[in-house]
């Protein structure tokens, strides 16, 4: 059973989710997203390393897309 993990508010919400790697360790898959239902964005993305513990990885999955948020607040990019 994967461990899964979420943050939001009324603005913006994370969703980290882990699974077994390949060879080894877990992966997690975040997905973001921003604004409202009907001028939102959403964006998933694979989380570029590979963990020793499920727990390790769904935390830094969370900080990973917390980042993402942060950044795509701050317009500093578009989407």
């Amino acid at each position: 059973m994967p461990l899964n993990g979420h943050i939001d508010s009324d603005a913006w919400s994370v969703q980290a989710v882990t699974s077994p790697a390949p060879h080894g360790g877990f992966s997690c898959e975040v997905s973001v997203s921003h604004g409202s239902q009907a001028k939102g964005f959403s964006h998933a993305f694979a989380h570029h390393r590979v963990f020793e513990s499920e727990r390790e990885a769904v935390l830094d999955g969370l900080r990973e897309g917390m980042v993402w948020i942060n950044l795509k607040i701050q317009n500093a990019f578009e989407v």
